[in-house]
């Protein structure tokens, strides 16, 4: 779909008319007030689990007594240890959409925090390799649920103007995941025993008990209560929250009646099986999407910051413990910053033009940063050494235009049948290529040293491309009309979203999209 395509059905759609007239901000709503701050512990941190888990173990590596009491893992030894927590996610993923849609995101999140709680103890109390590898690989198996069924809470039970700006906080989360984690590390990596890493560690479990505290004062999402035949119950978590208990409002009909005709719709013509996410050239397309989304956002280079970062500095000399997790935290604090930023500005920009923006300058960053490596490597000036450095921020403002991005496009691009199989197809690609990277990166560098790094050079320009060709425009549509004409704008009349042009009346030919409410 074209921006002139998005736009053009943005404007002829009753619900984005009706959206348009109201002008009052969310802050001034009481019940959309109370169900954002609810959201936040609930859904909106999940990501900070693995954004603590990545700077963590980053930060551990800068730990001398956890060095010391597993022997110095490095190389492959290391890799895997980085890559058990993704390599779990993928042993789920399969099954994930499965829990998801029989028994909903809110008991998708709950189930994947009751798992993470479990494999952070394990952790936490691991007496060798073995045990500690054995935690992050429950861990891993626990994250798919969490984050799939909060992603998808978030954009189906959000009100439609704040969708892409909170599903885009609900990516950044992830940094303030990071921020704990290096700043709890910054704290303890000098403690001479064992709880200079045990502590970091415990505290993992933070946001997962969290989400299962405040998972109760969250309603379930109206899409999955509809598709149970709950259509009452829905009704009436759209009056509460999208109209403010107004049992009366238009928007909250209309908004009721398109969602409802959607889902009929694509429930008489799918049985929700994967092999329908091949069976038809929008299906094929949209996971193409997913796969690319899950790909890029973990081989453009951040996984050398994220995971090794300690080993990045100590390429251009920076081998001072303390200098690195000062470091780790400022870079996680700078990150988050921008991501929240760039997250903000989603209502505003374009999808391509926010992608295209972050892929083209983090290709030129990159770049440079490689070129200073090499000229480090030549000279080992300590000026080279800095504007690595200050490189490496800049590639991660480059990489945060972007970020917020990743679950706010992948839940608009599938419909309410397959969205759960669309975000676990792009966890698995996100965990599979990070499982990849975990392993490959530590025994690249230590072999090339900064030569690796042309790899992400050229990798990030064929990225670029592959998103200037494959990427539709979204923004502008609601997630029923971006579903209906995903596959192809001349659907045949019998599956249209017809228009009436007297009022504006939603409804689809050949399909009751009254269901009966109890008013």
């Amino acid at each position: 779909m074209s921006r002139a395509q998005a736009k053009q059905l943005a404007e002829e759609s009753e619900v984005i008319r009706l959206l348009n007239h109201d002008t009052v901000p969310w802050y001034k709503k009481p019940n959309l007030r109370m169900l954002y701050l609810c959201l936040i512990p609930a859904a909106l941190g999940v990501e900070m689990t693995t954004g603590y888990d990545g700077s963590v173990l980053n930060g551990l590596q800068a730990v001398a007594t956890w060095q010391t009491y597993f022997n110095h893992p490095k190389g492959a030894l290391l890799g895997v240890m980085n890559a058990s927590y993704n390599l779990g996610g993928l042993i789920t993923l399969p099954i994930v959409p499965y829990v998801n849609d029989r028994f909903g995101r809110k008991h998708s999140i709950t189930f994947g925090s009751v798992i993470l709680i479990i494999g952070v103890i394990l952790q936490s109390a691991s007496q060798n390799v073995g045990m500690f590898l054995a935690s992050r690989l429950i861990l891993g198996t626990g994250i798919p649920f969490a984050v799939s069924g909060a992603s998808q809470l978030l954009a189906e039970l959000t009100y439609p103007r704040e969708r892409s700006t909170i599903i885009g906080l609900f990516n950044t989360s992830w940094f303030i995941g990071a921020i704990t984690a290096a700043g709890v590390t910054l704290g303890t990596y000098n403690m001479p025993n064992d709880w200079g890493w045990r502590i970091p560690s415990i505290l993992q479990a933070a946001p997962s008990l969290l989400q299962v505290i405040f998972i109760w004062w969250v309603p379930e999402s109206p899409r999955w209560l509809l598709s149970k035949d709950r259509g009452d119950e829905a009704f009436d978590v759209l009056v509460k929250y999208h109209g403010e208990g107004d049992r009366d409002s238009a928007f909250v009909r209309a908004e009721f009646d398109e969602i409802s005709a959607q889902l009929k719709m694509e429930m008489e013509s799918s049985k929700s099986r994967w092999i329908e996410l091949l069976q038809t050239p929008g299906n094929r397309k949209r996971s193409a999407i997913a796969m690319c989304v899950g790909i890029f956002t973990q081989w453009s280079g951040n996984g050398l910051l994220s995971y090794y970062l300690a080993k990045v500095l100590t390429t251009v000399g920076v081998t001072d413990k303390r200098t690195q997790n000062v470091i780790n935290l400022s870079l996680s604090c700078w990150f988050w910053l921008c991501a929240t930023g760039s997250a903000f500005l989603t209502p505003y920009l374009p999808r391509r033009t926010q992608y295209l923006a972050g892929f083209t300058g983090m290709t030129i960053v990159f770049s440079i940063w490689t070129g200073v490596s090499a000229g480090y490597a030549q000279h080992a000036s300590n000026s080279a050494a800095t504007a690595v450095v200050a490189m490496i921020f800049l590639y991660n403002a480059m990489y945060s235009i972007m970020q917020p991005l990743t679950y706010v496009y992948v839940t608009e691009i599938f419909p309410y049948v397959h969205r759960a199989k669309g975000v676990a197809l792009l966890q698995f690609f996100t965990r599979g290529s990070t499982a990849f990277n975990s392993f490959v990166n530590p025994i690249g560098m230590d072999a090339l040293q900064w030569k690796y790094y042309l790899v992400y050079v050229v990798w990030l320009v064929c990225e670029t491309g592959i998103i200037y060709f494959l990427y539709p425009e979204t923004k502008g549509p609601t997630l029923e009309e971006i579903a209906h004409i995903f596959d192809d704008p001349k659907v045949k009349d019998s599956e249209k979203l017809e228009y009436d042009e007297d009022n504006k009346d939603v409804n689809v030919t050949h399909i009751d999209t009254k269901p009966d409410i109890k008013a």
